[in-house]
């Protein structure tokens, strides 16, 4: 791996990576954890499947829908046209012809802002393979709730898997980093008020994109405040409630 890129190959993965694939030229990455033996763990929706949004984005973000229609079934995995939620596949599905590359963990502010698109790397660390693995096998079983774009997606769940820490606010976006700079990226261009000191493009230009770097800084999984670590066993048990019931029973309890 590289400053600019974090593509790896497959002899060098150890179980408990967290592992993505870019797709839609490179619109969006999908997330999973690598389990050994050319198994992932990740989290998907149906193709076809609402997300949650009702934006425009669900026309376009398709990277965690199955890979293999029901008329070609992958030799290894079987049909997966109808598959959801937190699945095993194998690791030809879960790239979808895609390039593989390695979530970085534990990274230094300066490297952390020296890539640029979001959802390759967090200042977060991570824990142990062992508790990674026995959170993706155990969600594997249990379920991580209903995919949405901005608040649950596949990065999110890797993220968890990696580092057990959960965002305890309801009015924010969940862990995921592709999220974060999404809306960076709007609030830089839209709600700055540091636009208005510069009229020339380069200067404009120079403001923006210090914004996203500050606002996805501050949004990272590794320093926001709105977070706690919360044992997996603790928040499958309370996926049947109402979310702000949760979040409120989490944060007391924490």
């Amino acid at each position: 791996m590289g400053l600019l890129s974090n593509k790896i190959e497959r002899d060098l993965l150890k179980p408990g990576d967290h592992i993505y694939s870019w797709r839609n030229a490179y619109l969006y990455a999908h997330h999973g954890i690598y389990i050994g033996d050319e198994k992932v763990i990740h989290f998907t929706r149906a193709a076809g499947q609402e997300v949650g949004t009702g934006t425009v984005l669900d026309r376009f973000i398709f990277s965690s829908s199955p890979s293999h229609p029901s008329d070609n079934p992958c030799p290894k995995c079987g049909d997966q046209s109808r598959l959801d939620g937190v699945i095993s596949t194998c690791i030809d599905c879960f790239l979808s012809g895609g390039d593989l590359y390695l979530f970085e963990y534990d990274v230094s502010p300066a490297l952390f802002l020296a890539k640029p698109r979001g959802g390759t790397c967090t200042l977060a660390k991570s824990d142990s393979p062992e508790d990674v693995l026995h959170r993706a096998s155990f969600l594997l079983q249990n379920g991580f709730g209903g995919y949405h774009i901005f608040r649950n997606n596949c990065e999110d769940f890797a993220i968890y898997c990696k580092t057990g820490l959960l965002v305890m606010t309801s009015i924010s976006v969940g862990r995921s980093g592709q999220a974060a700079s999404f809306v960076a990226a709007t609030s830089a261009v839209v709600s700055s008020p540091l636009r208005f000191l510069t009229t020339s493009f380069s200067g404009l230009a120079a403001v923006g994109y210090g914004m996203y770097c500050v606002s996805r800084l501050v949004s990272d999984i590794g320093v926001r405040r709105d977070v706690s670590k919360i044992p997996v066993e603790q928040l499958v048990a309370r996926s049947s409630s109402n979310e702000s019931e949760v979040v409120a029973d989490l944060t007391k309890e924490n």
